[in-house]
């Protein structure tokens, strides 16, 4: 059986996403001790503010800190599915990164995605860019991470050419 990637596709093509438009995305997240815990120790961050009950309890927060880097890559993950899943030729970069709080375990993560601008490609006509801005809350509705990333986004009108 040969699968068709086009017909799986959940993301939007280019010409889909117009500036100003906000995905909230279905998918959320309780975070857990497993996930910090895996996280931190498969990309080498063993930070006592991670790992180590005891240290945190002297800290500011009195408790562990999830590894911020588990709650980007969090967010960026769940928007995939609703913005670029099949659609996309790659991320071009992020940009303006921001953990205006912490994330604890135990911590609801929700997250929405708002298009911030496009252009077509001056390089690769079948393609355009496009900007677009994540932002992330937990059950409190405090927001504990934001974004931008810029995504090389296929054009649907060329898939049309092709076929």
């Amino acid at each position: 059986m040969t699968v068709n990637y086009r017909e799986l596709a959940t993301g939007k093509y280019y010409e889909e996403l117009e500036p100003g438009t906000i995905f909230k995305h279905a998918i959320t997240r309780t975070v857990t001790e497993a996930d910090n815990l895996m996280f931190s120790a498969l990309t080498y961050n063993c930070a006592w503010l991670h790992m180590d009950d005891e240290y945190c309890k002297t800290t500011i927060y009195g408790k562990r800190l999830v590894n911020s880097l588990f709650t980007l890559a969090l967010a960026c993950g769940v928007t995939a599915g609703d913005t670029t899943l099949g659609t996309t030729l790659g991320n071009l970069g992020f940009s303006d990164i921001k953990f205006p709080k912490p994330v604890f375990i135990g911590d609801t993560i929700y997250v929405e995605t708002e298009v911030v601008s496009r252009r077509e490609s001056k390089s690769r006509p079948d393609t355009g860019i496009v900007e677009f801005e994540t932002r992330g809350h937990n059950q409190r509705g405090e927001m504990v991470v934001s974004l931008r990333r810029t995504g090389l986004m296929i054009k649907k009108s060329s898939l049309e050419q092709a076929a």
